[in-house]
């Protein structure tokens, strides 16, 4: 394993030096940072020719000038790099310190947002294959793979910022919009479970029935303007999570993973009220981590306290549900500072931002409140792009899980009598998962192209800002150093999806012949 590593970091050594050489000597022979200066009449033109030449290395040959950026960029091994000095005067590596968390923060988001909720529903379109619901799902990647994310972005700012904003004066739901919703929402819960006409009826006048309630009684009470999910719900989900997990991960016929769950579920409404008291008298990123780990450590005891034998599967559906389970009780805590949000002098009751990563007016002395800031802020732009790689996860999900399903492995599971879910969950999902490393790869990739645009529209001083700058000015060491950084990340993310590749299919090891 340690070779195979190596041998996969030195080939993506050589591709990234191979790339940055390109570029470097591409960039610097087709600009001059000097033309400026040459067209002035500033007395003092020569000097400021002289001292940006002394300062930017350009008497120096582009090739070795090349050497002496990388001799720089060498000193991160050391704790000190160095990638040189910005037109505007600023270390690269400043402004790349401040960019790069950014940067991260949207591409992160959204991409496990669209891999999780794509790879999801592509599975269900295959398994559902030629249904209401597969060829509603099929539409609706199609028609996301013709929009440009910069026309998405725009229209996100236009209907879920300014006019949901505008709608907060005043939050009373119409009835046309009450009832549409019910109707969408039948359809969309009846595709998803299918079954004959009499079984797709009967759940569309539930789900309708059920959503248009929800809507009416959102809309009467003033839900919007002071969010809770309180205990009872809090509760109802987790009970809902245990099932839904434990019938994906073992199935529910494993009655000591059921009730590792379930124990589970409970102990998040004993720990809704002291874990809130925590938020309320000990807020921080370091309260939240411990709490973390104590409820692992809980779910991994619990796990094995229901388990005799095959202890791994219920101890892992133990913790997943814990986990799913307690982020409810984070998310109601969010949901409780809602309101006292949209009080502050920086928002003024328009909660949804169009424009930064921050408010600049905003208090950092509240921790919930600074929280759900950066989570409004990250809202829209992470939408735009979740949307976009979105649609790719659900289509190539679909096609794979479609392609495993015809192999002859898949009928001999099922000829030997196992359950649908076992065929699904531990034959077709692991092999399907396969592929689905490299279109995650190459989807981390587009999201940082993606993310340079939807920072310009909606003013994020990140990665892409530092481009654009960087090519406006013809900012060399601003463009490398932006550069070094995307192409790091992508280098690495190849890396991440190598070493998936072998723990989800061993021959793929070097010890295996590959």
């Amino acid at each position: 394993m340690t070779a195979f590593i190596l041998r996969r970091l030195g080939v993506l050594g050589v591709i990234l030096f191979g790339s940055s050489f390109l570029l470097y000597n591409l960039t610097a022979l087709s600009s001059d940072p000097l033309e400026e200066l040459r067209l002035s009449t500033d007395p003092s033109r020569d000097a400021q020719i002289a001292a940006l030449t002394r300062e930017l290395q350009l008497d120096v040959p582009v090739p070795l000038r090349y050497f002496l950026w990388l001799r720089g960029v060498f000193g991160i091994f050391v704790g000190n790099p160095n990638f040189g000095t910005g037109r505007d005067g600023l270390a690269v590596i400043d402004s790349l310190a401040i960019a790069i968390p950014v940067t991260l923060r949207l591409v992160a988001a959204a991409t496990v947002l669209a891999a999780v909720l794509g790879i999801m529903i592509g599975i269900v379109t295959a398994l559902r294959q030629y249904s209401r619901f597969d060829y509603s799902m099929t539409f609706v990647a199609f028609l996301l793979f013709s929009l440009p994310v910069f026309w998405v972005a725009v229209l996100l700012k236009e209907y879920l910022a300014i006019s949901f904003n505008n709608f907060l004066v005043d939050p009373q739901i119409p009835i046309n919009w009450i009832v549409g919703i019910g109707l969408i929402s039948g359809l969309f819960w009846a595709s998803v479970i299918g079954g004959s006409r009499r079984t797709f009826w009967i759940t569309y006048g539930v789900a309708f029935a059920i959503a248009s309630s929800l809507v009416a009684i959102i809309g009467s009470t003033g839900w919007l303007l002071d969010p809770s999910l309180g205990p009872i719900v809090v509760l109802l989900l987790s009970i809902g999570i245990a099932f839904g997990v434990t019938q994906l991960s073992v199935g529910v016929s494993n009655k000591a993973a059921l009730r590792a769950s379930l124990v589970m579920a409970g102990l998040s409404i004993v720990a809704f009220y002291p874990a809130n008291w925590v938020f309320d008298n000990y807020p921080g990123n370091l309260s939240i981590f411990l709490m973390i780990c104590v409820l692992i450590t809980t779910a991994v005891f619990v796990g094995l306290a229901f388990s005799k034998i095959d202890r791994a599967p219920i101890v892992r559906t133990s913790v997943i549900t814990a986990v799913l389970s307690a982020s409810l009780v984070f998310v109601d805590k969010l949901m409780q500072t809602w309101k006292p949000y949209m009080q502050t002098d920086a928002v003024n009751y328009r909660p949804v931002p169009t424009v930064g990563e921050r408010s600049d007016l905003m208090d950092d002395t509240d921790f919930w409140i600074t929280s759900l800031d950066i989570v409004t802020h990250l809202f829209l732009p992470t939408l735009a792009l979740t949307l976009i790689g979105f649609a790719g996860y659900i289509r190539f999900a679909r096609g794979t899980l479609l392609e495993v399903l015809n192999q002859d492995y898949i009928r001999t599971a099922r000829a030997k009598g196992l359950s649908e879910r076992t065929v699904i969950m531990r034959h077709a999902f692991r092999n399907t998962m396969i592929p689905m490393a490299t279109i995650l790869v190459a989807d981390f990739a587009g999201v940082i192209g993606g993310a340079f645009i939807t920072e310009s529209v909606f003013a994020w001083s990140g990665m892409g800002t530092l481009a654009l700058q960087a090519i406006r000015t013809q900012d060399l060491n601003l463009l490398m150093g932006v550069f070094f950084v995307t192409a790091t990340m992508a280098v690495l993310a190849n890396f991440v999806a190598d070493l998936l590749y072998s723990a989800l299919d061993p021959r793929i090891r070097v010890g295996s012949g590959a």
